[in-house]
C-alpha cells in the first residue's frame, strides 16, 4: 500500500507552489489593469492568462480590488514595520519621516524581486485616474491614517481619544504623502528616486509651513491690502 504521507509533496514545496500561483495571478492582473483598464479587465481574463480556475483566483484574492491594491498593501505594511522599529528617542514626526524614506530606499527589497517598482508606479497612477479605485484608495488612506495615529500614540504613551496630537500630526503627514503622490503622478519622471526626493522636500517644509508666519516677507504691497 502506498504511504500517502510519504507520497505527498513537502509542505515547503506546496507553499512555494501556492506563492508562485499567487504571484502569477497578481502580475497578470496588474499588467492587464494598467494596459487595458481596471474596469475593462475581468477575472475570467486573468485566470485564462494564467491557466487556472476562477476558484483559484478567489482563493488568493477576495475580489479584483484586493488584487489592485496588493502592491500598495505591501508598501504600507513595510512602512508600519519600519515605524514600529524607530527608536523611542525620536520625535513622532522624525519617526514618520525616516520610516517613509526608509521604505523608498528599500522598495526593491519590499517587492523581493517578484514585482517591479515600475509596475507599482504604473498601478499608483492608474488608481489615481480610476474613479472606482480612487474612492477605495481614499477609504484605505483613512483607515491607514487611523492605524498610524494609534501607533504613534502608543509609542508616546498617549491616549489618541483624549490627546489630539497624534491624529493631528499623522493627518498632516498623510496629507503630505497625498500631495507628493499627486504631484509625482503628474510629472514626467516616474522613478522612485523622484518620488523619494519630492517626499523628502515636502516633509522638510511641513514643520516651518505649519508653525511659521505665512504672511511674513510678502512685501509692503500685500501688507497694504485691506
Amino acid at each position: 500500500m502506498t504511504d500517502v504521507r510519504r507520497a505527498a509533496p513537502p509542505t515547503g514545496l506546496r507553499e512555494r507552489k501556492k506563492r508562485l500561483t499567487r504571484d502569477a495571478l497578481l502580475r497578470t492582473a496588474l499588467d492587464l489593469f494598467t494596459t487595458q483598464g481596471y474596469d475593462e479587465t475581468t477575472v475570467d481574463e486573468i485566470v485564462e492568462a494564467v491557466a487556472v480556475s476562477q476558484r483559484t483566483f478567489f482563493r488568493y484574492f477576495a475580489n479584483k480590488e484586493e488584487a489592485a491594491f496588493a502592491l500598495q498593501s505591501m508598501v504600507e505594511s513595510r512602512f508600519l514595520a519600519e515605524l514600529r522599529r524607530r527608536p523611542a528617542a525620536e520625535t513622532p514626526f522624525d519617526a514618520l519621516r525616516r520610516s517613509v524614506l526608509q521604505v523608498w530606499d528599500g522598495i526593491d527589497e519590499t517587492f523581493k524581486e517578484v514585482f517591479t517598482v515600475e509596475l507599482h508606479m504604473r498601478m499608483y497612477r492608474m488608481i489615481e485616474s480610476t474613479p472606482s479605485l480612487l474612492a477605495a484608495h481614499l477609504r484605505r488612506c483613512s483607515a491607514l491614517e487611523d492605524q498610524i495615529a494609534l501607533l504613534i500614540a502608543d509609542r508616546e504613551g498617549l491616549d489618541a481619544e483624549e490627546d489630539p496630537r497624534p491624529r493631528v500630526a499623522v493627518a498632516a503627514f498623510c496629507g503630505v504623502m497625498r500631495v507628493t503622490g499627486q504631484l509625482w503622478g503628474r510629472g514626467r519622471d516616474s522613478g522612485v528616486d523622484s518620488l523619494r526626493a519630492l517626499t523628502e522636500a515636502y516633509l522638510d517644509r511641513l514643520g516651518p509651513a505649519l508653525a511659521g508666519d505665512w504672511r511674513a516677507g510678502r512685501g509692503t504691497e500685500n501688507a497694504a491690502r485691506p
